[in-house]
């Protein structure tokens, strides 16, 4: 059997008629840029999340992006972050002109560890930007608390974590402001690139739609630099199809972990772990992480089972070679981020992912960890 790693055939099939409809409106109106889709998709996206605001963007880089430049945080400036993520999160905070300033994660869940946070904030500290790593959100509750102590804004990245809660709330609605990610492997992903920005604060959000649009509050009337972050009315046609299932879909990725878990609960081999998720959390499971002792051999072992691998990520942030030089500093100790970028793994995980093919992943990770 050759397993896909996501499925993106399939789910079209299966909302095709809804797709193919939505798109063929945007092509008869010829609105392709800032058309009726893109409210209608900001306003649901809105109301899925719990923010009042929602702006989509070109890209969850630019959704980063843009509240950073909204806040006024550029060059002499630091913002925190993890060390554990894809390049965007700290490529964002540079190119805001400020510096990253890398902390270590929990080795639970592989999220930025917040107890960690404290010992990096100076006098030059601007903001905070957590990542919700593989789907799961950090421990928001005693970031906004620390954030609040020193007067500092939080960003969430949930370029990750579209759908999973925390407490009860949203990912995107748990913090000033967030940037999601609609890349197509996301768990919910349009047909190129695409994001969103989120906040509940008013001006910030007038801030952040005249930067998405270059810097301009009206036509021709530009009062702040910007970019040009706009999302193509098509790809909010296809994410307005996407979501009339995907509660279902956050349904189906938390079954298939679920059986993976329990699948594996019995092994026990040095390195070897399942996911994590904590009690109050809901992970949304935009990648399902082993880790493993010898992960070479392992993917070796799959692949040649017919199942595909991922890395996320081979390389922690600070350690890129451009980042070595120009990319910020690291606070205290990030060997378990090292750790992680060594040992972790991702397994298939698909909504449309059919039982045969969940027992054929599941036999075939069984069999290689032997």
């Amino acid at each position: 059997m050759q397993v896909p790693f996501i499925d993106l055939k399939t789910q079209y099939k299966v909302l095709k008629s809804s797709i193919d409809a939505r798109i063929q409106k945007v092509l008869d109106h010829g609105a392709f840029i800032n058309g009726p889709e893109i409210l209608e998709c900001e306003k649901k996206l809105a109301e899925f999340t719990g923010a009042k605001y929602a702006l989509a963007c070109a890209s969850g880089t630019d959704a980063l992006l843009i509240p950073l430049m909204a806040l006024g945080i550029g060059r002499g400036d630091e913002v925190i972050t993890t060390s554990f993520s894809f390049i965007a999160t700290a490529e964002t905070i540079v190119l805001a002109g400020a510096t990253a300033v890398y902390v270590d994660v929990d080795q639970k869940t592989f999220n930025i560890d917040v107890s960690k946070i404290e010992a990096a904030i100076t006098s030059k500290t601007k903001a905070i930007m957590p990542v919700s790593l593989y789907g799961q959100c950090p421990e928001m509750d005693e970031l906004n608390a620390l954030a609040k102590k020193h007067g500092l804004p939080v960003i969430e990245d949930s370029a990750q974590s579209f759908g999973a809660t925390y407490r009860g709330k949203r990912s995107c609605n748990l913090s000033l402001a967030a940037g999601t990610s609609f890349f197509p492997a996301k768990p919910l992903g349009c047909y190129g690139d695409g994001g969103a920005v989120f906040t509940s604060d008013e001006n910030l959000a007038k801030i952040m739609k005249e930067i998405r649009e270059h810097g301009s509050e009206s036509r021709y009337y530009h009062t702040r630099l910007g970019i040009n972050g706009r999302l193509d009315t098509i790809q909010c046609a296809i994410l307005l199809a996407k979501m009339e299932r995907y509660g279902w879909e956050i349904e189906q990725r938390d079954a298939i972990a679920q059986k993976y878990t329990a699948a594996f609960s019995s092994i026990k081999k040095d390195g070897f772990s399942t996911p994590q998720v904590l009690p109050h959390q809901r992970s949304v499971w935009a990648q399902y992480s082993l880790t493993v002792g010898d992960r070479p051999l392992f993917q070796k072992k799959l692949q040649e089972a017919g199942v595909p691998t991922a890395v996320h990520y081979p390389r922690i942030m600070p350690d890129q070679p451009w980042y070595k030089e120009n990319g910020g500093r690291v606070s205290g100790d990030v060997s378990r981020s090292r750790w992680a970028a060594e040992h972790v793994v991702s397994l298939p995980m698909y909504p449309d992912m059919d039982a045969t093919t969940q027992d054929y992943v599941i036999d075939q990770v069984q069999k290689a960890l032997i």
